[in-house]
């Protein structure tokens, strides 16, 4: 891979570096991106030079040690560290992933880690979340039933209802689909993008709940389900292997059968 350089009109400067200890055999450099509004800097790349031998295999084991040992400012979001919490969700190596799913050895070269593109940044790789929340909120990612439920045993579903929720369910809210869709680079205030209308197929596609067509009928806008157009970024990207397009896919052709 070539070497990654800044344009020369970036407004993103070269920072600090930090070297390795005397004697590592193994470094490999971090080049992560620092921001802190607060200062009205500009942004800058800082560099840090890991020991690969005194460092565990994933890119987020390499900015827990940072910030433990080398640099107590860098700021990020991590909870889970096992793919589950989506909290580590970052720009690596050019790729909008989570920092505890990628081996360290899958990047060649110098590791360039960014916050997730197109958001607001909080602080250097906290990116601010709030509208895709607040988005996720609106389409009532929840069991909807008028039926009551029995005070002895569950709602029940077939074994072949329950398989439609497969690649439903594991999805982490981690926002690296979202944020890698240029249809919500440019229209992330109306459409909803592919992590919450994945949410919002969840359950409409879940034999349980019994608000399907409100469900649509919220849907039914130009903006908030049909800025689609099936570019596929969310489902290359996505850490957990899931499918957002097909979701997206699967709402757009229940439109069409429900006219």
């Amino acid at each position: 891979m070539a070497e990654f350089t800044l344009p020369a009109n970036s407004k993103v400067k070269i920072g600090d570096t930090y070297k390795a200890p005397d004697g590592a055999k193994r470094v490999k450099k971090f080049k992560i991106y620092r921001y802190d509004p607060d200062k009205g800097a500009n942004p800058r790349l800082d560099t840090y030079e890991i020991d690969m031998d005194d460092c565990a295999p994933m890119v987020l084991d390499a900015l827990i040690k940072i910030k433990n040992e080398i640099d107590t400012t860098l700021t990020f979001r991590r909870s889970c560290r096992e793919g589950i919490c989506g909290s580590c969700s970052m720009n690596i190596d050019g790729t909008n992933t989570l920092a505890c799913l990628k081996p360290i050895e899958d990047v060649k070269g110098d590791v360039h880690i960014y916050p997730l593109p197109h958001m607001p940044v909080i602080k250097d790789l906290v990116p601010d979340l709030s509208v895709p929340y607040a988005q996720l909120a609106s389409v009532e990612p929840w069991l909807q039933a008028d039926t009551p439920p029995s005070p002895t045993e569950e709602r029940r579903q077939s074994p072949e209802e329950r398989e439609k929720l497969d690649g439903l369910w594991e999805c982490v809210l981690c926002f690296c689909c979202t944020t890698s869709c240029p249809s919500y680079w440019w229209n992330g205030d109306r459409y909803l993008g592919p992590a919450v209308l994945l949410q919002a197929y969840r359950w409409i596609a879940d034999s349980r709940d019994e608000r399907t067509g409100d469900r649509l009928d919220a849907l039914e806008d130009p903006f908030r389900l049909y800025r689609c157009h099936t570019i596929m970024n969310c489902t290359k990207t996505c850490p957990k292997g899931l499918n957002p397009a097909k979701a997206i896919a699967e709402i757009k052709k229940l439109m069409v059968l429900r006219q």
